[in-house]
Order: structure tokens, then sequence, then C-alpha cells
């Protein structure tokens, strides 16, 4: 099934898919391309374009959610897959043995640029803290 098949179904269901000013949103419909990781019917994964240490992955809901800030009790299920999806995903590249890290920006001050929830998925090198 096409993401387009996707979208129209899941917008169907009364909630907006998409904003078609959104990069992820515009990812998500296969509009842009992206080296994408892994794909299911409600969150997408794919590698970062400017990434910040040797495994980078994006992990976004398709459904469009601009910040945690604008985030209900009904999307606990969302972010729960996005984790989930990391936590396999670390395995899978191979950086869960020596630790990743999630992040999740929410608003401008905090570092977000696209206003798509998204988890970052970073691996591969030793990591600082404080991160920022």
């Amino acid at each position: 099934m096409t993401d387009r098949l996707l979208a129209t179904k899941e917008s169907e269901k009364g909630y907006p898919l998409a904003d078609t000013d959104c990069l992820f949103c515009r990812i998500a419909m296969g509009e842009i391309p992206a080296d994408l990781v892994r794909s299911d019917p409600e969150v997408l994964a794919f590698r970062d374009i400017n990434p910040q240490a040797p495994t980078h992955i994006l992990i976004i809901p398709r459904r469009h959610i601009a910040s945690v800030s604008e985030m209900t009790e009904g999307d606990a299920h969302l972010m729960g897959k996005l984790f989930l999806m990391a936590k396999d995903l670390a395995r899978e590249e191979g950086i869960s043995p020596g630790g990743y890290r999630m992040v999740v920006n929410a608003g401008s001050d905090a570092g977000q640029t696209v206003f798509h929830v998204h988890l970052h998925l970073l691996g591969g090198r030793g990591m600082g803290w404080p991160p920022g």
C-alpha cells in the first residue's frame, strides 16, 4: 500500500494527516526522497541529511503534530512507537551495546527546526554532557 493510500485512510479518521508545507510530512507522503530505514503505517524512520553522529536517524509519526507541546493524551501511543522503534534500530545499527542518545526538541529555543514531532536517534561515538 502506498504512503498516499495510507494518508487517505488515516485522514478519514478525522485528524489532520499532513501539512503540505511541512518537510517531514512531504517525506512521509513520498513527495521528497529520504534514506528510509524503517516504515510502518504510523511511524517512519530515515537518516538525517546532516548527521551529528555516525548513526543519526530521525523517527517521526506520519501524522502531522507540530511539537510535543501540541500533543494530547491520544498521542501517547505514537510517542511510545517512536521510542520502541529507536530501541530496535539502535540494536540493528549496532550502537545498542555502547549506548545511544534519543532526543526530542520542543520549540525553537530547544533547537527544534522542523516543526513536526521527531525523535533523533544518535550513536556510534561517545556523547558529552550537558548536550547543549
